[in-house]
């Protein structure tokens, strides 16, 4: 249960630093409907096995499959709308306490809450060909597969993948541009990650201070100036009345 005193604390981190960043992973978009992946009995990578479901090696083998394994619940992400975290972390930066958010997620709520986002692992807005390479709206896919027609096809004939980074895929630029916007971080806020995923659960080493917000202990805590366990949202809605917001 966090604390008035911990709230306390955290806007006075936050107002103190003049570099602060975001990282976040699934535990912020729960509250928005969309389940996480490593949570005892509910996260998806404990029904499934993702090297199976969503890698390349799963695409690549049996594109049809991997869209039957996959698409309901990307479509889940497309549907789903920011909560008061992601909203309380868009007005952080309007209020010019945050450079942006760097973000695990697939889901865009950072991007539709209004936040200067790096999406380490992509989104879900766009695909591409694997064959010209060519990227389209990914409703086409989807309109494809609605339609019964899978795998979704590009013009040219190649199959449709996800501009999402499967299991097996290296990470793009938004990584490389995260790591570079990280020097100099004074005050790096996790929140919702369990920082096991590499090479993301490696970035709070460029940061001068760090903060946790998160359900479970990560393997970070030790280095952190402030670790509170409380609801997320409920986290935000409380620094929001601490900083004056609302």
């Amino acid at each position: 249960m966090t604390t008035k005193d911990e709230i306390g604390i955290l806007a006075r981190l936050i107002r103190e630093s003049d570099r602060n960043l975001a990282l976040t992973g699934a535990g912020i978009s729960t509250a928005s409907g969309i389940p996480d992946f490593r949570s005892p009995g509910v996260g998806r990578w404990e029904k499934v096995n993702p090297a199976e479901v969503c890698s390349v090696e799963a695409f690549e083998r049996d594109p049809a499959a991997f869209w039957d394994n996959n698409l309901d619940w990307w479509l889940a992400c497309t549907r789903a709308v920011p909560n008061p975290a992601h909203h309380v972390l868009a007005r952080l930066q309007r209020e010019g306490l945050l450079l942006g958010v760097i973000t695990q997620n697939i889901d865009g709520l950072h991007v539709r809450a209004g936040s200067q986002t790096w999406e380490v692992h992509g989104h879900l807005r766009t695909c591409r060909c694997v064959r010209c390479e060519e990227r389209h709206e990914f409703s086409l896919l989807v309109d494809q597969y609605q339609a019964g027609d899978n795998p979704p096809l590009c013009p040219c004939g190649g199959v449709l993948r996800p501009d999402v980074v499967l299991f097996g895929d290296m990470l793009g630029d938004d990584f490389n541009a995260a790591a570079q916007v990280l020097s100099g971080c004074q005050l790096l806020i996790v929140v919702g990650s369990s920082l096991q995923v590499y090479p993301v659960a490696a970035l709070p080493r460029f940061a001068r201070k760090l903060v946790i917000i998160n359900r479970d202990p990560t393997p970070w805590d030790g280095e952190a100036v402030l670790v509170l366990r409380g609801d997320i949202v409920g986290v935000f809605e409380a620094l929001s009345r601490e900083l004056g917001f609302s």
